[in-house]
């Protein structure tokens, strides 16, 4: 059978499948609690790509509209109130949830001084210590992300003696003290070469960038710059209020 989705607009397949499911569920066709066909059964339905699909079941699972259990399927969720806003979310968990294996490669662990940027940024002089990463996220071999972090020595000073292979930053900044303040600022960006190589991206394409700063006890002791390829991953966040 022919494709249910246009062809003309490659880099908006993903948002005319979103409007596809989204659609038999405003029909009534698609109940609460009902199973979706799957990701090869929607790939040959609509004749678009399986990452087309992946990426817009994620973005339909982060905004409440639909339920994933690992093993079994995607279900139509139970309807409610709520306002988009960008949150704290580790990806890994993104990634497991959709049923997909998250694994990390560190590129970078070492100590920084910080330059004017840096020093702004943290409210302090230029010259200050602070601890740097460099990791790549992983979905099922796939690079999604690359996350960049300069935390503050006197917050987290374990931090450089982390096997980040084993925890995510995410996971061992939160068990320190959960972020009292949190600012998010999101830019699309063209990749330089080094993130290019990081993810895998044969051209520069597209990519969205999240700059994170987070503040504990009125210091902040946290930026993030998070860059993801636009054609695999996306920010959103879910809030219930």
């Amino acid at each position: 059978m022919p494709p249910i989705i246009a062809q003309e607009k490659p880099a908006a397949r993903y948002e005319q499948v979103k409007l596809y499911i989204t659609g038999r569920i405003a029909a009534g066709e698609w109940q609460a609690g009902r199973r979706l066909p799957s990701e090869s059964e929607l790939v040959e339905q609509l004749g678009v790509s399986r990452m087309t699909v992946h990426r817009a079941l994620r973005e339909l699972m982060a905004e409440g509209v639909v339920t994933r259990a690992q093993g079994v399927g995607t279900f139509v969720a139970e309807p409610r109130q709520r306002v988009e806003m960008l949150e704290l979310r580790d990806i890994a968990d993104d990634i497991t949830a959709g049923g997909h294996t998250h694994t990390t490669r560190v590129v970078a662990l070492d100590e920084r001084r910080a330059d004017s940027d840096l020093a702004t940024a943290f409210e302090q002089r230029p010259g200050a210590r602070l601890f740097h990463s460099v990791i790549v996220h992983y979905e099922d071999g796939t690079p999604l992300q690359v996350e960049e972090r300069f935390v503050s020595p006197h917050f987290a000073p374990d931090f450089l003696d982390q096997d980040f292979t084993l925890t995510h930053p995410h996971r061992y900044l939160s068990r320190i003290a959960a972020a009292e303040d949190v600012e998010h600022v999101v830019f699309a960006v063209t990749p330089d070469p080094a993130i290019c190589a990081l993810l895998d991206l044969r051209e520069p394409e597209a990519c969205l960038q999240l700059m994170r700063r987070t503040w504990v006890g009125g210091r902040v002791v946290m930026k993030g710059i998070f860059t993801s390829s636009g054609s695999r991953y996306s920010f959103v966040g879910r809030y219930r209020p």
